[in-house]
């Protein structure tokens, strides 16, 4: 696997620049020659150009040679605006409908304080990846598993982050497929209206279609050809939010909205709800397995360092993304209280405003969202298609061919569609999900940062990155534990091979 690989940490005798000549600037450069006497000029220009190149050494990295074979790493010319969008499309998703379904369980203070923690916590955490990503002189983790081996070591971090992150490609693709599949489904409904005559599609016939538009968006070659893609999926993304909750807000709240705790007091079920809320609003900030992906995207000197546009577009993208995720959370519950169906916020518009609301309304909604879906389809399967890559190139030391190259992403077309007609209820797990995944979101980072970075022990730093740190690991632990008993107790219908 690519991501295990360590990248070579020593300097060559002959240093292969991280930059084009164009980008590497004398610090002569734009004086006037006229201010440089004849004498001086080549010793300044030897100076200058010894200044350069030792500046340079001391930043080149040695890439992998199989780097440039693989679909995350081939193509190193991304930008702030890549980095947004990549970040923007993976960031929103169909975990950001069920944020009203959190605030049932916590109510409006403890639901507002829980999802703005959550999310300046999930802030932090990314920017201590982005620094992570050239930590160290002469190497650039462009993987999130390669992070984690060289901080955990190899065996270690196998353990600790291959399960969070292969469930985070694959899983959240199946999850996708399931909302894809049947947001498709819903559109035609919407367009063929009620005396259609053609003979439906069923749910699962939906799902193959969807996975079949998905595989085929999925031909193209990498991480960075994909930008378009996934600001087609931003753009989509932001839209079907903002007209949910606007819509959800402005037809007014249910005439028998109640806000009160369906588990009033101190019982078990009210732990167990409680537990599950803070699940699924850790789960609606994922996406940190792609962030060192992402950034692996663009190019780097010591001069132009990636983390600099990596930083900017990240902030740019999770600015948006509390502009969608903070008025769906707050507006879905002042709207439909805790009626709000168990599936999330989309459900409740076409449950509750289905009569009320323009057919052309929610045919775009429904269109946006399987927009949205199928981009982010890409970029989330997109470390998947990395390791399948990676096999083939590790053994055969050869670009992996075209015909192969379809083959592999058919084939995961075809495991993630299995997935979601098996499992059509994922959505109904997002609490249990949600504690998987936390450590690679809030706990993992900080560790590392203590590991590679090794801040002065008993600092300021030091101390607060083991608070986060055990406190993330904590919770993760209470969110598996309080999730599986909840699905003990209550009980959750296990659909499986029937999608609805």
């Amino acid at each position: 696997m690519a991501g295990e690989v360590s990248e070579v940490r020593s300097v060559p005798l002959s240093p292969v620049i991280s930059a084009p000549p164009s980008l590497i600037q004398s610090p002569m450069a734009g004086r006037s020659p006229a201010r440089v006497t004849p004498r001086a000029s080549p010793i300044r220009k030897a100076v200058a150009n010894m200044k350069g190149y030792l500046e340079e050494v001391g930043h080149i990295t040695k890439l992998d040679p199989q780097d440039a074979w693989l679909p995350i790493t081939e193509s190193r010319n991304g930008n702030a605006y890549y980095a947004a969008f990549h970040s923007l499309c993976s960031g929103i998703g169909f975990q950001a409908l069920l944020l009203p379904v959190a605030f049932i369980f916590l109510g409006w203070t403890w639901g507002i304080i829980c999802l703005s923690l959550a999310f300046i916590w999930q802030l932090y955490t990314l920017w201590v990846l982005i620094q992570l990503h050239e930590s160290v002189p002469g190497i650039r983790y462009s993987r999130y598993l390669q992070l984690t081996n060289d901080a955990f070591g190899k065996r270690l971090g196998n353990l600790l982050a291959y399960l969070p992150i292969m469930y985070l490609s694959a899983g959240i693709s199946s999850a996708i497929i399931v909302l894809g599949g049947g947001s498709l489904k819903l559109f035609f409904n919407l367009v063929c209206g009620p005396n259609c005559e053609s003979k439906p599609l069923t749910t699962a016939e939906w799902y193959l279609v969807f996975t079949c538009l998905a595989v085929i968006l999925s031909q193209l070659p990498n991480l960075n050809s994909i930008a378009g893609v996934s600001l087609v999926g931003a753009v989509s993304a932001v839209s079907y939010c903002t007209i949910i909750w606007v819509v959800s807000v402005g037809r007014g709240r249910l005439a028998d909205v109640s806000y009160a705790h369906v588990h009033p007091g101190m019982s078990v079920d009210r732990v167990l709800d409680v537990i599950n809320a803070i699940g699924i609003i850790a789960f609606s900030f994922r996406g940190h397995n792609l962030v060192l992906e992402i950034q692996a995207t663009m190019p780097s000197t010591l001069k132009h360092p990636s983390r600099i546009p990596m930083w900017r577009g990240m902030k740019a993208a999770y600015l948006l993304v509390a502009f969608c995720m903070f008025p769906i959370a707050i507006g879905g519950f002042w709207s439909y209280g805790n009626q709000i169906p168990s599936s999330g916020i989309l459900q409740a518009l076409y449950q509750f405003h289905s009569r009320d609301t323009s057919n052309v309304v929610l045919g775009l909604t429904t269109l946006l969202v399987v927009l949205s879906c199928l981009s982010s389809f890409q970029i989330y399967a997109m470390p998947i298609f990395d390791n399948m890559e990676a096999g083939y190139t590790s053994k055969k030391n050869k670009r992996c061919p075209r015909w192969l190259r379809s083959g592999f992403r058919a084939f995961f077309g075809a495991i993630a569609f299995l997935l979601a007609v098996a499992f059509p209820f994922l959505s109904d797990l997002a609490g249990l999900m949600g504690g998987i995944s936390l450590p690679v979101t809030l706990a993992y980072p900080c560790f590392m940062w203590i590991l590679v970075r090794k801040p002065n022990k008993y600092s300021a730093n030091w101390y607060i990155n083991w608070a986060l740190g055990v406190l993330g690991m904590g919770l993760s632990v209470v969110l598996i534990v309080g999730g599986l008993w909840r699905l003990i107790e209550s009980g959750i219908k296990f659909r499986f091979f029937k999608p609805q």
